[in-house]
């Protein structure tokens, strides 16, 4: 009874946090005004990027520069680290979890997947969380996930939470509603361990799978973007690396 209890309340926390981090109206004007002007400079040339490391400092420890913690995780490894990739030296996160769940948000201004439906992000996993499986709340676990909210209100029962998630089990190309997070529908993109240790470059249409996913184009704004790490529900640990985060035009 404890065990159910518990996920019920992991799954609220979790939902409430990425709601918080994404819903709108978060921050103060100074940081709509500050985002306003970066994803004007960006999108000149047809891109806004979330986040490429390069200005965090290698070697720092726990939640980077401009992120926030959601949830009632937070304990899991973070750090920037610098890696040689093809011989030129990048800058990636790392994170780590030993039987914990870790989200981590930034806010992002407000970015219209219908102008940038094409998001590109960097990532590798390491070690997966032992039976983990998104198709289940007692094993809803996953090496790594990115998330985006499209709040509508109210938010915390009308938003939908996209999730793409790197699973232990569930089949890649899977769809299906969390059965932990109500508002979360999970996008299996990797699944298993064969593809582990190496660096992949993922592209998703974000406009074609919302659509795909609930029946009608997005309409609201997407205003962060969520990183996180679960192996809490499997007792187990996880260990993987996110790279470049992009919104790209066609």
């Amino acid at each position: 009874m404890r065990d159910a209890i518990t996920r019920g309340e992991r799954g609220r926390w979790l939902a409430a946090g990425l709601i918080s981090a994404l819903a709108i109206g978060i921050g103060g004007l100074g940081w709509l005004a500050e985002s306003d002007t970066r994803d004007t400079r960006t999108a000149e040339a047809g891109t806004i990027t979330v986040e490429d490391w390069s200005e965090q400092p290698s070697g720092r420890v726990g939640i980077p520069s401009g992120w926030e913690a959601q949830g009632r995780g937070g304990k899991c490894d973070l750090r920037i680290e610098e890696l040689a990739d093809g011989g030129v030296a990048q800058r990636v996160l790392h994170l780590v979890s030993d039987n914990d769940n870790c989200l981590i948000s930034k806010r992002v201004g407000r970015i219209d997947v219908n102008e940038y439906p094409i998001l590109r992000w960097r990532w590798k996993a390491v070690t997966l969380p032992t039976g983990g499986d998104s198709r289940r709340a007692a094993t809803d676990d996953q090496a790594a996930q990115i998330y985006l909210a499209f709040p509508r209100f109210p938010a915390a029962v009308r938003s939908r939470i996209i999730g793409y998630v790197w699973d232990s089990t569930a089949p890649a190309g899977g769809v299906f509603k969390s059965a932990s997070l109500g508002l979360v529908t999970y996008v299996i993109v990797r699944s298993g361990p064969g593809e582990l240790g190496q660096w992949i470059t993922e592209t998703r249409n974000v406009r074609e799978d919302f659509t795909r996913l609930y029946g009608e184009g997005p309409r609201e704004l997407v205003e962060a973007v969520t990183i996180g790490i679960d192996s809490n529900d499997t007792k187990s640990r996880a260990e993987s690396y996110v790279g470049e985060i992009q919104f790209r035009r066609p």
